[in-house]
């Protein structure tokens, strides 16, 4: 298949600016993946869809204010810093150890190996709070960053990154933001992009699901450049995926484990988590075992699914590898019919936007 194969038209207007004024108020298209037909309704709806035994698997990771700025200090050196050169934009991606990050950045061809990037305190910028030198170069921005030590990292991250907006949201990030590209349940920090279905869970509708008998667990995916580096290749055949790092604990594959024995849906919250148990599904056939590891899994059309059984995720970019996965899942023809209709009927797209559920 080609990846033209997976294109839509979507006006601009469609495309998500901001989140929905209250969390948990967006709308919700609900897709029978079986014969394709669409109903308009509220993610508050959600219960509805679900049933008693139901393990419904979320993705914990919490976005980290990711996007820094950065001015070129030259070349290593054992001596006096030069002069400062130019200014670049930093998105991190993810931590290879202590002090070692990949890293987009821009303007990528002129930063080169070896040159020394400072990040100064935005209120006082003639004080550097964090030094890296870039110790690898790869194609379309991508650099690997050694940080000098600093103990206090994550503390002076918190103070000058920003949060790490997707580039079809036209503006800066904002306070909000910093809640809001963030889901309720996130506390394990080290994705540079929010696993977006979960943004529209509340702890009220988490309290609804329990009550229903709905199970819920946990896996950690971080989100990097495997989820949004866009595709570069003409056929699927072709798509390589950036690795990411995935956690699944004891607790999580001992219910995936005993649902799939009772015949039990497991209904995946987002396509991190849908790409994280459907890789380890390939290591662990015979039954889900705690671990960590990466994963670089690309699903797509003729994937057989091995553990989930239902799908709650946004809509995603036209000819992207989320889109194609939800096809692998659910049928071109019957994502590709889903989307037009939800043009249509003026869902909102993409990060900030509206979901559906495919079940």
């Amino acid at each position: 298949m080609r990846v033209s194969d997976f294109h839509f038209d979507l006006p601009e207007e469609l495309i998500a600016q901001a989140p929905p004024e209250v969390r948990g108020s967006s709308r919700m298209l609900h897709v029978d993946r079986r014969t394709g037909a669409c109903t308009d309704d509220l993610f508050a709806s959600l219960p509805g869809y679900l049933r008693e035994g139901d393990l419904l698997i979320l993705n914990d990771s919490r976005v980290i204010p990711a996007r820094l700025y950065a001015t070129r200090a030259g070349l290593h050196t054992q001596h006096n810093s030069p002069e400062p050169t130019g200014r670049v934009e930093v998105l991190l991606t993810q931590q290879l150890d202590g002090d070692t990050w990949t890293a987009l950045v821009r303007p990528g061809r002129k930063v080169q190996v070896g040159e020394r990037l400072h990040f100064a305190d935005p209120a006082n910028p003639g004080v550097v709070l964090l030094v890296a030198e870039v110790v690898a170069a790869a194609e379309f921005g991508e650099r690997t960053l050694r940080f000098e030590a600093n103990p206090d990292f994550h503390a002076i991250l918190n103070k000058i990154g920003h949060m790490p907006l997707p580039p079809y949201i036209h503006r800066d990030d904002s306070a909000e933001d910093r809640s809001r590209y963030q889901t309720v349940f996130a506390d394990q920090p080290g994705s540079a992009a929010a696993p977006t279905a979960g943004l529209h869970f509340t702890p009220e509708m988490l309290e609804r699901l329990a009550a229903k008998g709905v199970q819920i667990e946990r896996v950690t995916l971080h989100v990097g450049l495997g989820t949004f580096q866009p595709v570069r290749a003409e056929r699927l055949e072709d798509i390589r995926l950036h690795a990411e790092h995935y956690t699944l604990s004891a607790a999580t594959a001992a219910a995936i484990n005993a649902a799939k024995l009772q015949k039990r849906r497991v209904i995946a919250a987002g396509t991190t988590t849908t790409r994280t148990l459907e890789h380890c599904a390939t290591i662990f056939p015979d039954g889900l075992e705690a671990h960590s590891g990466e994963t670089s899994i690309f699903l797509s059309p003729g994937h057989n699914f091995s553990i989930i059984s239902g799908l709650l995720t946004n809509f995603h970019l036209p000819q992207s590898t989320l889109l194609m996965l939800v096809s692998a899942f659910a049928g071109r023809e019957n994502v590709l019919a889903a989307y037009a209709h939800a043009v249509r009927e003026s869902y909102r797209f993409f990060s900030y936007g509206d979901c559906m559920l495919l079940v």
